[in-house]
């Protein structure tokens, strides 16, 4: 079997369909099909750059096992009759993994996971691959594994120096400790602990660990002139860096050159709101920092801070401990892969019972500026249920944290105006603190604290951030882990809806799979798919679910439909109120108690064809919904093109062959009455003077000449009728004669500008029925005063154009122009009209030129 091309998988005759090529070559996902004999017959753009090869022609036709899966990770030879992506081609079972090794065309190896599909071809049985990259995965969880090792280093250090402080252990021996600590965990070969002075002028080392520390033992002193890491740290109060010291001015600059130090970074250590100290790290010339360290760095100064404040007070130690032991049992639940609704309770309840209230809260932010109760104290529950929905706006935690990312506090909801900070007021909670939970760069939600006692802590926002960062870390890795299901589920989805379409299987079929697959998808209660109709309504083509609606059901564009939504502004759109709601809709939504839907448009060769909705009993669909929808319906389109094409090829041939039985009807009656007849009586004629001559009768030469006209009226009508099929000015003379002879019909001037010489027979013959058709209607519709033929060839393509002046609005739904465009396309041609009124009509057919 030869390799095919990307754009001819039809090639395979998997299917008489071209549907599955043009899905598989448009996916993101590399895939690739291997025929029974394991050799590659069709691999996607996708599939062909993660391979590293340039093109289709450099891996098709070649063993796949040989060329992908040759070899195990340690080098050792992989033997193909051990190879598990290629058994679906015996056993017809889908096989998958979620690791494993493939070789790229210049030997490097990469990770992937993949699912070998079977699939019948019509010379055996082959499989269909789709795999990822999962490269950057592993990448990602190998460094949460090392951020949670470091994580654990960090919590096993902090308790050393809690130990040391709840020992008694001297100041000195306590920041020494800590920047060793920190020097150790992060891996950097010097470490400073320095406190700014009451003026905020200077700032002490009281803490140092590295060899090479020269000039900045414990106990120096230094001013906080020009640029350095802690006059930035002190201004800003956040962490710096500063990659390259050497035309920095200021005394600390001077020192730190002296001593070979080129990069510094530092981080705050803020005590009871204020800038206490600084912890700082330096490396020598060659040796960058690491990146983000002073990312990192602030993450050990905030706990640091704490152990500071609490050198004092041996209370303040407990409560750290405490606080640490309850972040340990919320890591423990994240790494675990506790469900989200597990975990956010679990938080709530740790958090309330480390930090100095009891009302804790946390929160979901909407794209539509409302937030979704995930979990909520016991104290609040009555009037914040988990699950309820809160719009934003006004003076309150909650709103402020969203439009500024940072945490926030509020003393005073006295005055506060918006409907969540009445509910506030309502349970005399006078003083909030809340603090975003930050995923993957986005603000995700809020976690806040309440008391009716005012005001909180200075150090509650800090306190409460380090639950925040766990939180977000638990989150990030249960949407990964989602979205890998995600998408295997969709993928699935979209296969099997592809397996249909390339089956032939009639639309409604096609449009009932893609109903309830996408209810399936999207865990809906109703799932819709409505067409545009002519007239601007939306017919029901199929529907599914306890909220399903009549087939053939009419929405108009104000029934309040989410589908009549998205219909009148060509764009994705959700209702999550359908009091309003008339006809089938009210009665549909009153009946099942859909509560929220949302509609994405059905695009079909670039214009809207229709939409699909999904609709739940729940409070809300996610936010991503309109998304994931719109790439499931990017397929749908592209099965209703192919559906719609199937059906216009079989009507196209439906009309050539009535159009064939026509013709031929026509030269059968044409015959019968016209040229057998007069051959008829041209016999009797014959006969008649026959005897006459026999009999020497005196009218045989007027027989003769009756039968004389006969046969010449005979040749004229024979003559005629074949001017109807193809006449001789053509078959003898090529396309422009034949113009010619039709413009010598014509009763106006005909411009003859074919350039073209003799053609292939169908091509010709096609040609000169689009002039002759064009013509004709000229004749019969366009009152015109000139009108003007050319032809010529370019790209290898016939270009036929037929133009006239007259008064225009052709229609090219008209069966004239139809049985062109038909005919046209059995040559895979194309027909253009163009009839503006009063512009004169352009008719314009192009046609591919045999090599």
């Amino acid at each position: 079997m030869p390799p095919h091309s990307l754009t001819d998988l039809a090639g395979l005759r998997i299917s008489g369909e071209d549907f599955l090529a043009a899905v598989l070559e448009t996916a993101a996902q590399p895939i690739w099909v291997v025929d029974r004999e394991g050799v590659l017959r069709f691999a996607n753009p996708a599939a062909i750059t993660a391979l590293g090869y340039d093109g289709a022609d450099e891996l098709l036709g070649r063993h796949s096992h040989e060329t992908i899966h040759y070899k195990h990770p340690d080098g050792t030879p992989y033997p193909a009759a051990e190879c598990p992506m290629l058994l679906p081609r015996t056993t017809g079972e889908t096989v998958a993994s979620d690791l494993d090794w493939f070789f790229r065309r210049d030997g490097s190896m990469f990770p992937v996971s993949y699912a070998s599909v079977p699939i019948e071809m019509p010379e055996g049985r082959g499989a269909v691959v789709a795999f990822t990259d999962i490269e950057d995965r592993l990448r990602a969880e190998q460094a949460l594994r090392e951020r949670e090792a470091m994580f654990g280093a960090r919590e096993d250090s902090l308790r050393r120096i809690a130990a040391l402080v709840a020992g008694g252990a001297a100041s000195t021996d306590v920041f020494a400790a800590i920047a060793r600590e920190v020097a150790q965990v992060l891996d950097l070969p010097v470490v400073l602990v320095c406190r700014y002075d009451a003026g905020k002028t200077t700032a002490t080392v009281i803490g140092a660990w590295g060899e090479d520390r020269r000039g900045f033992e414990a106990g120096t002193r230094w001013p906080l002139d020009g640029p350095s890491i802690l006059a930035q740290v002190l201004k800003t109060g956040r962490p710096a860096r500063i990659d390259d010291y050497d035309e920095l001015p200021g005394t600390s600059a001077d020192a730190v050159r002296k001593t070979g130090f080129r990069a510094v970074a530092g981080a705050p250590i803020i005590v009871d709101g204020d800038v206490w100290g600084a912890m700082m790290a330096g490396t020598t010339p060659g040796v960058p920092l690491p990146d983000q360290i002073e990312a990192r760095l602030a993450e050990f100064t905030e706990l640091v801070a704490t152990a500071i404040s609490n050198t004092e007070s041996r209370a303040g130690l407990a409560r750290l401990a405490e606080e640490q032991a309850a972040l340990r049992r919320v890591a423990t639940l994240a790494a675990r892969g506790t469900s989200p609704e597990d975990l956010f309770t679990a938080v709530a309840e740790e958090a309330g019972r480390v930090l100095p209230v009891m009302n804790v809260a946390m929160a979901r932010y909407q794209s539509d500026r409302t937030m979704t109760v995930l979990a909520i104290s016991d104290s609040l529950a009555d009037s914040f249920p988990v699950g309820s929905r809160w719009p934003l706006g006004g003076k309150n935690v909650s709103t402020v944290v969203f439009e500024t990312a940072r945490s926030a506090r509020v003393d005073d909801y006295a005055d506060a105006p918006g409907r969540l900070s009445a509910a506030i007021r309502e349970r005399a909670l006078s003083s909030a603190v809340g603090a975003p939970i930050v995923v993957e760069g986005r603000v995700w939600g809020v976690m806040t604290l309440a008391s009716t006692e005012q005001p909180l802590p200075v150090d509650t926002e800090a306190r409460l951030a380090s639950f925040t960062e766990l939180v977000a870390t638990a989150i990030a890795n249960a949407e990964s882990r989602a979205g890998l299901a995600r998408l295997a589920e969709e993928q699935a989805a979209l296969r099997r809806v592809a397996t249909l379409v390339a089956r032939g299987m009639p639309a409604a079929e096609v449009f009932s799979a893609v109903a309830e697959e996408m209810e399936r998808l999207f865990d809906a209660q109703a799932t819709t798919i409505g067409r545009l109709d002519p007239g601007g309504t939306v017919s029901v083509v199929a529907s599914c679910g306890s909220g399903r609606m009549p087939l053939g059901g009419r929405l108009t564009r104000q029934s309040g439909s989410v589908l009549a939504k998205v219909v009148r502004t060509g764009r994705a759109a959700r209702v999550d109120d359908y009091t309003h709601a008339t006809g089938i809709l009210r009665e549909v939504t009153q009946r099942t108690g859909i509560r929220c839907s949302v509609a994405v448009p059905i695009m079909v060769e670039g214009s809207l064809w229709g939409s699909i909705a999904v609709g739940t009993v729940r409070e809300q669909f996610p936010t991503d919904t309109e998304q994931r929808m719109a790439e499931f319906t990017e397929l749908v389109g592209t099965a209703i093109s192919n559906i719609q094409a199937r059906e216009d090829l079989s009507a196209s041939r439906a009309r050539i062959v009535a159009a064939a039985d026509d013709e031929r009807q026509r030269v059968v009656r044409d015959l019968h009455d016209g040229a057998q007849q007069r051959i008829v009586h041209t016999v009797i004629t014959l006969k008649l003077a026959r005897r006459a001559l026999h009999n020497h009768e005196k009218d045989l030469p007027e027989l003769l000449t009756q039968a004389l006209d006969h046969a010449e009226q005979t040749t004229a009508e024979l003559r005629e009728l074949a001017h109807g099929i193809l006449p001789a000015a053509l078959t003898q003379g090529g396309l422009r004669a034949g113009v010619d002879a039709l413009a010598s019909r014509m009763a106006m001037p005909v411009e003859n500008a074919v350039s073209v010489g003799r053609l292939p027979d169908a091509l010709e013959a096609t040609a000169y029925f689009v002039v002759a058709e064009a013509l004709t209607n000229v004749a019969k519709h366009a009152d015109a005063g000139h009108a003007e033929v050319a032809a010529q060839i370019e790209d290898g393509r016939l270009a036929v154009q037929v133009r006239d002046d007259g008064v225009g609005g052709a229609q090219p739904g008209g069966s004239g122009l139809v049985g062109l465009a038909d005919r046209l396309a059995v040559l895979n041609g194309q027909l253009r009209v163009e009839s503006p009124v009063d512009g004169g009509t352009f008719v314009i057919a192009d046609i591919p030129v045999p090599d």
